[in-house]
């Protein structure tokens, strides 16, 4: 398994060794022992599966305290643009935005640390799977618009699909201005 730094502390991106043979191919997700040895300490308590049509955007969600998430995200089939932003409270790379291609054919993984928003385009039909730290509480979910000027986010998609509510949801300044989130 290898675990590759992205630039912005504790988000890495990991490649897990595949084994192929004449049979198909075997891969280990998850061990916690190779996670420790990098400092990814965390434990789920809630796995999620999405399907997503070709040009589906989701996001950009996050959970605030003490209900914030971290989560374990991958694509089952297919591929997506898989987008975070940082607003972590006194981070360096705050609003800083990271982009990963998820591919089943690659069995690729994101760990996307508590405190960063978090979305997906679908560039192909796609089912999307995550492990998450802590249970879904809809009353702390918060989010950004996908379209956010300050982010300028290249979704890779033409004609985007998006749900009714992630079409309402603030900007990053927006957010700043309620202080829902802080930079400091």
């Amino acid at each position: 398994m290898q675990i590759k730094s992205t630039g912005i502390e504790q988000l890495v991106e990991i490649v897990p060794s595949v084994y192929y043979d004449d049979r198909g191919w075997f891969t280990e997700l998850y061990k916690e022992e190779v996670f420790r040895n990098h400092n990814l300490n965390y434990s789920f308590v809630q796995e999620n599966k999405s399907f997503s049509k070709k040009g589906v955007i989701r996001g950009l969600h996050m959970q605030l305290e003490p209900y914030a998430q971290a989560k374990l995200v991958s694509v089952i089939q297919g591929k997506v643009l898989d987008v975070v932003v940082d607003l972590r409270k006194g981070s360096k790379t705050f609003a800083k935005v990271y982009y990963c291609v998820l591919e089943a054919a690659l069995h690729n993984m994101l760990m996307v640390p508590e405190g960063f928003a978090h979305g997906f385009a679908a560039l192909e039909d796609s089912i999307f799977f995550y492990k998450c730290s802590k249970q879904y509480n809809k009353a702390s979910e918060v989010g950004l618009i996908w379209s956010d000027p300050e982010l300028s986010i290249d979704w890779q998609v033409a004609n985007p699909i998006i749900s009714d509510k992630d079409q309402q949801l603030p900007t990053l300044a927006e957010l700043l201005r309620k202080s829902v989130i802080s930079r400091n």
